[in-house]
């Protein structure tokens, strides 16, 4: 991956997410020392795999879906060594109702865009009025070069396009959410758009492909990066290695040479660790990345920074796992529920489990603040009669064990006009990355690992920057 750098950097990776891991990746293949700090057990941040006591199995802390279109997270799966297409479930685009009420599906025979205009005229449950409208939303972000009115909100492009009430409740409204974890009355037009663009829009027709995992997030790259660190299987590059301390918090950064003359390079430390660091990123949260800078002396624009950074507002993201009597497939490894919050049907997407024997399901609950806010035993019988009501087919088999897992900062709001900072910050020699980082993307798993490689090569090159202010 490019060429040699100038000399070899000592470069310490805080957050072991998938952000972290690409950066680690991309900075060991540029021949550099690096050290990832982790504070969980399991690498993968917000992706990965969690013991399940309730279950007594590992599940994954959340249920994620990627787009053939993702080709940095695809690329990197490949230069490990391992094989997208038996890690994944490819699909056609496509979005079908556990009521069987709506389906929609992209023909894999038609190249794009025709394959998603013949799927929309094809779709069940629409009527004609409402795939015209449809159809027009698309043509309309098209002939606009997918750019939406300045901070609109994605209600606002919607009333724009003349989008039915019944269409946006039963397609607009749960893709916004799916794909931005943000209501479309607060939801960022714009990135609704880059979302489109890449999925209904997508110049191939494969880009537009849903790949659904067929293992754990643990399983499906992060592990083997852990595995190939262990080994040294990373990189043939001379004195290039990764170092992963997992479960380890660190808590402050410091100057090792806030002293010495302007033109020296930084030189930093992290907690009180006797190793020193030439280019540190950190790749957590915004309120975890925040907590780490506030920790450096103040400098020209830090504040500025800072505030960005704390700006952002979070929503938790529920999985309600089931473990079933007996074998129960569904359809389709991914279903459309409709939720009704007056009822505590909160679900909105349903998937099939991985196990081997199809006896899990998973229910997803995106922006599920008002899920736990409810008593945890109702919130949960709940959304078992919303699937017992609207699965088609066979019964729902009996529920033997369930665990509800919630990731209290799963994503941020994508809000129209949210400010997000790139790659380098004010402080010398410290960079950050994350998919709240300004990807173009909403905080979806190709902009994790899109912003780890970036930042790890901005880190990565020689730069002279000033010495911090005493």
């Amino acid at each position: 991956m490019g060429d040699a750098p100038t000399f070899t950097m000592k470069i310490g990776i805080v957050g072991g997410g998938w952000a972290g891991l690409s950066a680690a990746v991309t900075a060991v293949r540029q021949g550099h020392q690096v050290r990832l700090f982790e504070s969980a057990a399991v690498l993968g941040g917000r992706a990965r795999s969690v013991h399940a006591p309730a279950l007594q199995a590992d599940i994954d802390n959340g249920q994620h879906i990627l787009l053939g279109a993702y080709t940095a997270t695809l690329e990197l799966m490949r230069s490990l060594g391992l094989a997208p297409e038996r890690q994944f479930i490819r699909l056609p685009l496509s979005v079908a109702s556990a009521d069987n009420t709506l389906e929609f599906c992209a023909p894999g025979r038609l190249p794009a865009p025709l394959h998603i205009m013949a799927g929309l005229m094809a779709a069940k449950g629409l009527s004609w009025s409402e795939k015209r409208a449809a159809l027009r939303a698309m043509l309309h972000l098209r002939s606009h070069n997918w750019q939406t009115p300045r901070n609109a909100t994605v209600q606002e492009w919607l009333a724009l396009t003349l989008q039915p009430s019944r269409l946006q409740r039963l397609l607009w409204a749960p893709l916004c959410i799916a794909t931005l974890n943000t209501p479309v009355e607060h939801a960022c037009a714009q990135l609704f758009a880059h979302v489109l663009r890449d999925s209904l829009g997508a110049s191939r027709r494969s880009f537009s492909d849903m790949l659904i995992p067929r293992t754990t997030l643990s399983e499906l790259w992060p592990a083997r990066v852990e595995e190939l660190a262990q080994t040294g299987g990373l990189t043939d590059r001379p004195g290039a290695s990764l170092d992963i301390l997992r479960s380890t918090t660190v808590r402050w950064l410091r100057y090792a040479n806030a002293a010495k003359a302007v033109d020296n390079p930084p030189q930093l430390t992290l907690d009180d660790r006797p190793e020193i660091y030439d280019a540190i990123v950190l790749c957590g949260n915004t309120p975890s990345v925040a907590r780490l800078l506030s920790t450096l002396p103040p400098i020209n624009g830090g504040k500025e920074f800072l505030d960005d950074l704390l700006a952002f507002k979070h929503a938790p993201i529920a999985t309600l796992t089931l473990e079933l009597e007996h074998t129960f497939k569904l359809p389709a490894p991914m279903l459309l529920l409709h939720e009704d919050r007056r009822r505590g049907h909160y679900g909105q997407w349903l998937f099939q489990g991985q196990d081997a024997s199809s006896r899990m399901l998973h229910v997803v609950v995106s922006d599920a603040g008002d899920l736990l806010q409810q008593e945890r035993p109702l919130a949960i019988k709940s959304m078992v009669e919303q699937l017992r009501e609207q699965l088609a087919g066979p019964a729902l088999p009996t529920i033997v064990r369930h665990s509800l897992i919630a990731e209290k900062r799963a994503t941020f709001l994508a809000v129209p006009g949210l400010k997000r900072p790139g790659h380098r910050t004010p402080w010398p020699g410290v960079w950050v990355a994350g998919d709240w980082t300004d990807t173009g993307y909403p905080g979806v798993l190709e902009g994790a690992v899109r912003s780890g490689r970036d930042a790890a090569l901005a880190a990565g090159e020689l730069n002279r920057q000033p010495a911090v202010p005493q």
